[in-house]
């Protein structure tokens, strides 16, 4: 038998022989990328370097390969990307004609040893329990209210702080910041997806105005880029059901999501649109209200961190934020007016170079 690489799991073979009870391993091979002399077909890149194992046994001659998947930016930074990419072809490899079955999936342990999941459903986390209460419950009370009490601005200055904490450290490397801006358009989630979810008759909206704003943010695209020097640790979806207050005062944070890094200005926006957004329905109280805690969000978090870009970087995450509040399938019982509100907040942002905090006050008028 040939000797494994140091890329091979150190119980491969034992795995395999567990697959295949009787059986022996004769070889195990680790394949290159493209064993083809170098001309203009020659591929440079691949997603992993596959070993071919061959065995006997009580049934003949076998022949299987062993696939794994390297980190690269093509989407497969994120360990979770990488395991996507193997439970997808695990999945689907039956139901195409004449494609080579798939055997087994699973994961590598630290030790090297395998761990199969071939038999597994969907996935699952388990979290620690926090006590607390959505900050959103603050929202609501101050909305009717149009009152603020000090603790209500102590909360929005440990928010802001809290933000500019999160993004005091960098992000992981430069690719990072593209492809953040790359899912911020494209994924499921994000804008595209958005916009795709609005049923075609949603009153008050048109399709014609969801292109307008899916075509501007797509220019936004190509203004944020390249400024991979932007980029920063985030939370990713920092908005107030994700946010728990204990009667101390004390803060817990959950779900941070889209890999945990990207443009500060995503976490900015998460936030400070819903100080309009839980607004909508008490107009008239929204400016001694959740309006002060718009103008102390604002001021703490760029009092705190020296971010002169950040405003010529809101504007397509306004997009994202806008589109789910203004969605009849997140929030089915805004009113149309409101919603009209919302989407208006977000071609006005879209439309200008630079975002200016006092439009969100005349938005409210």
């Amino acid at each position: 038998m040939s000797v494994s690489s140091s890329s091979t799991p150190t119980t491969l073979t034992e795995h395999v022989l567990r697959l295949y009870p009787g059986s022996s391993v004769t070889r195990v091979t680790v394949l290159g990328i493209d064993d083809d002399s170098k001309n203009e077909t020659t591929k440079g890149l691949g997603y992993g370097r596959p070993v071919r194992i061959d065995l006997t046994g009580p049934s003949g001659p076998r022949r299987l390969v062993f696939h794994t998947a390297r980190p690269d930016d093509f989407g497969h930074d994120r360990r979770s990307d990488r395991a996507q990419a193997m439970l997808l072809l695990w999945d689907t490899a039956a139901q195409i004609p004449l494609h080579t079955q798939a055997v087994d999936v699973g994961a590598i342990r630290s030790d090297g040893s395998l761990l199969s999941l071939a038999n597994a459903g969907e996935f699952y986390v388990v979290t620690e329990w926090c006590d607390g209460v959505p900050y959103a419950d603050d929202l609501r009370r101050i909305a009717q209210s149009g009152q603020v009490t000090d603790e209500d601005l102590s909360r929005v200055t440990t928010l802001a702080k809290a933000l500019v904490d999160i993004h005091a450290a960098p992000g992981s490397h430069p690719a990072a910041y593209t492809r953040a801006i790359r899912d911020l358009l494209g994924h499921g989630e994000a804008i595209f997806g958005l916009v795709d979810s609005y049923p075609r008759d949603t009153p008050g909206v048109s399709q014609a105005q969801l292109q307008r704003i899916e075509e501007a943010c797509l220019r936004w695209r190509w203004k944020l880029r390249n400024q991979t020097e932007r980029l920063r640790r985030t939370h990713g979806d920092f908005h107030p059901f994700n946010i728990l207050f204990e009667p101390s005062g004390r803060l817990h944070l959950l779900d941070t999501s889209r890999g945990s890094e990207g443009d500060p200005a995503d976490d900015v926006a998460c936030l400070s649109v819903n100080y309009l957004f839980f607004g909508l329905e008490h107009r008239a109280k929204w400016s001694s209200g959740l309006g002060a805690l718009w103008d102390r969000f604002w001021h703490v978090y760029r009092t705190e961190r020296d971010d002169p870009g950040l405003v010529s970087a809101l504007a397509p995450y306004f997009a994202w934020r806008g589109l789910v509040l203004a969605s009849p399938l997140w929030y089915p019982h805004l009113t149309d007016a409101d919603r009209q509100r919302v989407l208006h907040f977000v071609e006005r942002a879209l439309a200008a170079d630079a975002f200016d905090p006092a439009w969100g006050r005349e938005a409210m008028q």
